[in-house]
């Protein structure tokens, strides 16, 4: 809920009118008791993220996301572009070399508001039922998936695995 109300304040403050909200195809009949995050975060993954991401960018060339090099040491060594093996488009990452102090100094230059859950403490935001806050000295992802081993939802995966600098998935 805070994320679709940030995504509205954020639309209307910088007059986005093209903005469209991906909704997984199939919830309901997929995950009837909304328990599928306890019995399989994998599968709930792909239904409300990597299968809508992956139906929304067909016909694209490239895309671009908001991924930094700090996040995590599975993004330590992002470019600035990759290509996507098996889909021909360009992944585009321009904040991949940004540091936090440049996150925190741009949206103040530029006077916008902070994620109300990271207004609250939460350094790393997902999906409401698989984020817990990071507690004080933890990574700043901990709070993702925890108890498990499971690092990145998978939108940034090719062919069902993380795809780093030169190696194809």
């Amino acid at each position: 809920t805070e994320t679709l109300v940030y995504q509205t304040e954020i639309c209307e403050r910088l007059g986005l009118n093209n903005v469209r909200i991906l909704h997984g195809a199939g919830l309901a009949a997929h995950d009837p008791r909304r328990d599928l995050h306890r019995r399989d975060r994998d599968a709930c993954c792909a239904l409300r993220k990597t299968r809508p991401l992956q139906r929304a960018l067909a016909g694209f060339d490239g895309w671009i996301t908001g991924r930094k090099r700090f996040q995590s040491s599975s993004r330590a060594a992002l470019d600035f572009f990759e290509a996507e093996p098996g889909t021909g488009r360009l992944k585009i990452n321009p904040l991949a070399h940004w540091a936090p102090e440049d996150v925190r100094t741009y949206m103040e230059e530029n006077r916008l508001p902070r994620h109300p859950l990271v207004a609250r403490g939460d350094p790393s935001i997902g999906c409401a039922p698989c984020t817990s806050p990071a507690g004080p000295g933890e990574d700043p992802r901990a709070g993702r998936w925890r108890g498990s081993d499971k690092t990145e939802c998978g939108i940034h995966f090719v062919n069902g695995r993380m795809a780093r600098k030169g190696e194809d998935a």
